[in-house]
């Protein structure tokens, strides 16, 4: 079996690829990079996978590479993926998740890869503004998306159903809610509050968090169980129907950070940084994962307390 990981050089990528070794032998991995990549998260991997340099919003070159690999499964987790990031380019957001999905879906069409398989990384950011007595949220609850990334991925969503109505395309779509873990980049918000307390720790900064909304409340699932959701999804979930993956819990931000603050023995000021509050936010995210565990039988298996904890070890090793 040959599968094609897009965007394997990030944080998901990465942990997919060691998943797929440790408990898949015999499938060859090719993964899809840009030149300008940081390589770190996957050195560990060199010699065991294929890394090939592609940019997914170039068409011929993604028709090039999907017809040269020839891939049974499809990964597509390669993103402008950071929220507030979409705030400052729009339209960078937009072009990276919707024309590069489209170019992928033109070049499995033109190379005729009839039973391909597609899993699209899609978002919980989807539902936007979500009212209380909509929660937990179930995959029929309304999208009102309440930023430039989270309509770039709806549109990612509903043009992977609509190349599977139109042309029979395998594709699953998965709307993942926040997940984190070792290797997150530092931006988003659980690595960051660990690194900012290891670097306390470390002497490398004053004693002081800088936070941003407090209130918010998320759904975390740790990479680990979401990228063996993902692998599970082309294995057992039906072409062109949508699955949440979550935990089923939220914990404010506030609850986040005091699990941080608990994680150190130091004493360390908060202190609230206006540049870290969105325009408009969504105030809650609590998924509903029982269609997808009717489907695989998935559920979460790490506890919210065991991820953190990796986190902090994963910047105390990297300090």
């Amino acid at each position: 079996m040959r599968v094609l990981i897009t965007g394997i050089t990030g944080f998901v990528g990465s942990h997919l690829a060691e998943y797929i070794l440790e408990n898949h032998p015999g499938v060859e991995i090719f993964g899809i990079r840009r030149w300008r990549s940081r390589m770190e998260n996957i050195e560990h991997l060199l010699g065991k996978i294929n890394v090939l340099e592609c940019n997914l919003v170039d068409a011929s070159s993604v028709k090039a590479l999907v017809a040269d690999v020839k891939p049974n499964k499809i990964f597509h987790l390669a993103a402008q993926s950071f929220v507030p990031s979409s705030w400052n380019a729009p339209a960078e957001s937009l072009s990276t998740n919707i024309i590069g999905q489209l170019n992928i879906f033109e070049a499995m069409r033109e190379s005729k890869l009839h039973d391909c398989w597609i899993q699209i990384a899609c978002s919980s950011e989807e539902y936007g503004m979500v009212y209380p007595d909509e929660t937990p949220i179930k995959e029929t609850n309304p999208l009102r998306p309440l930023s430039p990334y989270a309509v770039s991925k709806v549109g990612q969503d509903y043009l992977a159903y609509q190349y599977f109505m139109s042309y029979g395309i395998k594709a699953v779509r998965t709307r993942g809610f926040n997940h984190t873990g070792p290797r997150r980049g530092e931006v988003f918000v659980c690595s960051n509050f660990c690194k900012q307390a290891v670097d306390v720790e470390k002497n490398k900064k004053p004693p002081v968090i800088h936070v941003g909304n407090l209130e918010a409340e998320r759904d975390f699932t740790d990479v680990r169980d979401m990228v063996h959701g993902y692998w599970l999804s082309l294995e057992k979930c039906e072409p062109g129907e949508v699955y949440n993956i979550c935990t089923g819990d939220a914990i404010s931000i506030q609850e986040l950070l005091n699990m941080v603050l608990a994680g150190t023995k130091l004493q360390i000021d908060v202190k609230e940084d206006p540049s870290r509050l969105r325009p408009s936010d969504v105030p809650l995210l609590r998924g509903d994962y029982s269609k997808f565990n009717k489907a695989t039988g998935w559920k979460p298996t790490i506890p919210f307390q065991k991820t953190l904890n990796d986190i902090m070890d994963y910047w105390r090793a990297r300090m």
